[in-house]
Order: structure tokens, then C-alpha cells, then sequence
């Protein structure tokens, strides 16, 4: 009888197997060997809900999303390094006034564009930041002159600017960065007197040498005070890239990803605990960033060019593709 029961156990656990998973097939892109290159992107993190995003204003954020991509794509389809696909893809997103960052970027408490960017280069571990910057263009291309045109990783303020110059960097008066819809958000949160988490841009991908390379840029938080500098500049905290591992680059309440090393824990746990990206990714935004309150979430793309977008918000921007033909941009947390 035992074994006659054993037997039926397994038969209906196989029936029900059958149903649940073999009779999905597998993407298409999942059923092919390892991918020769792989990208991901994020234009941001928080409260992004169906009802609050209008069709049209959904439909610019999808098409922005997958021509950003689609470039990126384009140039490590072609032999390009990532860290070229990186920067192009995050300077797209930073001349278009949708993400927090660059054009978009949100004001300061006292009315001011306070720019963040870094760049990370897997093969070699150098990186470049910059901080609190108010009239360079493209804050992620002066973060990469940071890497490769200096000895130091982070510059910021006014010297930030001063070497922006030196490196014949486009440099714009401040009115450039101003849109009607960050600085309405602005008097929102003064009247609330509290300070408001907005998204940030990233760009992390695998070329088909092997070579990772991440890079983040935002505006920070909208009514931010003090110069505050968050977690997008600091190598480990927002961004993140070694060969042994992966590439990263974070959005959401940049304190609370400074504290925790968010981009480096994903990668460490990688290299020292055998942990997949995916499953890294969701052991710090999930169960860790999430009960001590930090709201955010993540792209990674590790060294086999398996892609993870994880995020413990209602909603985040991003997208991603890879050389076995996978392309998808999604916003909601229920696609």
C-alpha cells in the first residue's frame, strides 16, 4: 500500500508539473546558447501606477525607452565597447526631459539643477563620478573624461565644471535645464515641506569581448538641501561593474543605498556566495533594502550576460535586449 500510494503521489505530482511548467514554453531568447552581448536600462523607480501615467504620456516613456535601448544594442551588435553603449544610451536619456537627469533633472530647495553621474569600467575596475554639477550638458560623458583624463574618481562643484571646460565639454547656462513640470514639483514639495524621491537613468551592459561597464546620472531629490549628494556618484553605493561578476546601477532613496552598498553587495554576494544576478539582486532590494525602508531598485547584467531589473516600488522604467533576440521595455510592476 505504501508503495502503491508513493506511486500515485508521484503520478499527480507529475500531472500537475506537467500543467504548471512544461506545457509553457520557454522565451524564445532563453532556449538559445549565451548571449554575446546583453543591456539593460532604468529611467527611475517609485510610485508608478497605471492609473497616474496617461496613455500618451506612457507611450512617450515606452518609445524613449526603446530607442535608448535600440542604440545601445546597436553598438554592441556591432563590436562596440560597453562602456561606449553606457554612456550614448544615458546621454540619450539625459537630453530628454522626461527622466531625472540632465534636461529632465529636478530642482534643489533653493531653485537650483544639481547633477550627479558615474561610470564604472568592469575590466579594469576604474571609475569616474561627478557631483552636484549645474551647467555641464551631459554629466555622464564627464564622468567617463573623470575616469580616463584624470587620477581621481569623484570630482564636484565648481572644479567639477572647471575640468568639464578643460576637456572641451559642452557647458550650458542653467536655464537649460529648466522644465515647467520639475519646477512645479518643486512648489508642491516646499508647500508639503518634505523632500520627494524622484528616479534617476542607468545604462548597464556586456560587450562581446566580455567586457562590463555600468553608469548612472540623476537630478537627486526634488527640495534637496544642503548640496546633498546621493548614492548615484559613489562607486559601490549606485554603481557598480567587475568582470568576476556584473554590472549595476541602482535608483531610488539614495540613502538608504549608500548604507547598504547596494550596486557592490550584489556583486559580492555573487563572488563570494555563488549567488546568481537574479538571485543577489533580489536577496538586497527585497529582502533587505525593503523592511529598513529604502525604496528603489536595480539593473544588472552579469559576465554570462543573464539580465536581472529587480525593484521593491510599484513601478520602474526600464528595458533590456541581448544577441539571442530579446528586447522588452516595461514600466509596471505587474509586466
Amino acid at each position: 500500500m505504501k508503495i502503491l500510494k508513493f506511486g500515485i503521489q508521484v503520478l499527480v505530482f507529475g500531472v500537475l508539473a506537467g500543467f504548471t511548467s512544461s506545457n509553457l514554453p520557454a522565451p524564445a531568447y532563453l532556449t538559445k546558447d549565451k548571449p554575446q552581448y546583453a543591456i539593460a536600462i532604468h529611467g527611475g523607480a517609485g510610485v508608478i501606477l497605471r492609473e497616474n501615467l496617461s496613455p500618451n504620456l506612457e507611450k512617450a516613456y515606452r518609445s524613449i525607452l526603446d530607442s535608448a535601448l535600440t542604440v545601445g544594442e546597436q553598438i554592441l551588435a556591432k563590436g562596440g565597447a560597453s562602456m561606449d553603449a553606457v554612456e550614448r544610451v544615458i546621454r540619450i536619456m539625459e537630453d530628454c526631459p522626461l527622466f531625472n537627469a540632465g534636461k529632465g533633472a529636478v530642482f534643489s530647495h533653493e531653485g537650483y539643477n544639481e547633477l550627479d553621474a558615474s561610470v564604472m569600467d568592469g575590466s579594469n575596475l576604474m571609475a569616474g563620478a561627478v557631483a552636484g554639477v549645474r551647467n555641464v550638458k551631459n554629466p555622464i560623458t564627464l564622468a567617463r573624461k573623470v575616469m580616463t583624463n584624470s587620477s581621481h574618481v569623484m570630482l564636484s562643484g565648481k572644479g567639477a565644471t572647471e575640468f568639464a571646460r578643460e576637456q572641451g565639454l559642452e557647458i550650458v547656462d542653467s536655464t537649460y535645464f529648466f522644465t515647467e513640470r520639475r519646477w512645479q514639483d518643486l512648489q508642491k514639495a516646499i508647500q508639503k515641506s518634505k523632500e520627494n524621491k524622484f528616479g534617476t537613468v542607468g545604462c548597464v551592459a556586456l560587450d562581446k569581448a566580455g567586457n562590463l561597464a555600468a553608469g548612472t546620472s540623476t537630478g537627486g531629490m526634488t527640495n534637496k538641501r544642503w548640496n546633498r549628494i546621493g548614492d548615484t556618484p559613489i562607486i559601490g553605493a549606485g554603481t557598480y561593474a567587475s568582470n568576476k561578476s556584473c554590472a549595476v546601477s541602482g535608483t531610488g532613496h539614495g540613502e538608504f543605498f549608500i548604507r547598504y552598498t547596494v550596486a557592490r553587495e550584489i556583486a559580492a554576494l555573487m563572488e563570494y556566495k555563488s549567488m546568481t544576478v537574479q538571485q543577489a539582486a533580489q536577496e538586497v532590494i527585497i529582502n533587505r533594502l525593503k523592511p529598513a525602508g529604502g525604496e528603489g531598485g536595480i539593473i544588472a547584467v552579469d559576465k554570462d550576460g543573464n539580465i536581472a531589473m529587480v525593484f521593491n516600488s510599484p513601478g520602474m522604467y526600464r528595458a533590456c535586449a541581448d544577441s539571442r533576440g530579446r528586447h522588452e521595455v516595461s514600466i509596471f510592476g505587474d509586466n
